[in-house]
């Protein structure tokens, strides 16, 4: 199972994600994160958020989707609306989620930004819960055909 997530500059929401779904589903996921114009560093912000919940990140670098334009994925996860918007198209039949996350690095004030990224963890970690349920549902039906597959529904803000 190859999962995707991206993000504008693969700073914070999906390196993120990243971490909390390598952490959560182990051996299960291979996961990869990437930002449509990727930043200079990994936001500190995020780095001490995941380190305060026992996740190491602090070895992660922002990643161009450049480097995963030939490559299939079975999950791609757009984390923000500018995300979205600029996603290129990737080989193969990807289920597409949109999670519509509010950058917590735009809040002006350092204490408040670091509850913003608090906030930000805590909600991605619950979607990545919902996530694991999808991940499982899609391993136990590997090998059956499209049409036997129930569409699952994951907590999503398409709009």
């Amino acid at each position: 199972m190859q999962v995707l997530f991206i993000c504008t500059g693969n700073s914070a929401r999906s390196q993120i994600s990243e971490g909390v779904l390598r952490s959560k589903a182990g051996n299960m996921v291979d996961v990869y994160s990437g930002g449509t114009f990727p930043a200079k560093q990994v936001n500190p912000f995020a780095i001490k958020v995941m380190a305060e919940n026992g996740i190491d990140i602090s070895k992660h670098y922002p990643k161009s989707l450049d480097q995963y334009l030939n490559k299939e994925f079975d999950i791609i996860i757009t984390t923000c609306d500018r995300a979205k918007q600029s996603c290129p198209i990737f080989p193969g039949n990807a289920i597409r989620y949109h999670w519509n996350l509010d950058d917590p690095a735009e809040v002006e004030n350092e204490e408040e930004r670091l509850l913003a990224f608090r906030k930000t963890f805590n909600e991605i970690s619950k979607r990545v819960d919902d996530l694991m349920e999808v991940i499982r549902h899609l391993n136990s039906n590997k090998g059956k055909s499209q049409q036997e597959k129930p569409f699952l529904v994951l907590n999503s803000d398409e709009s």
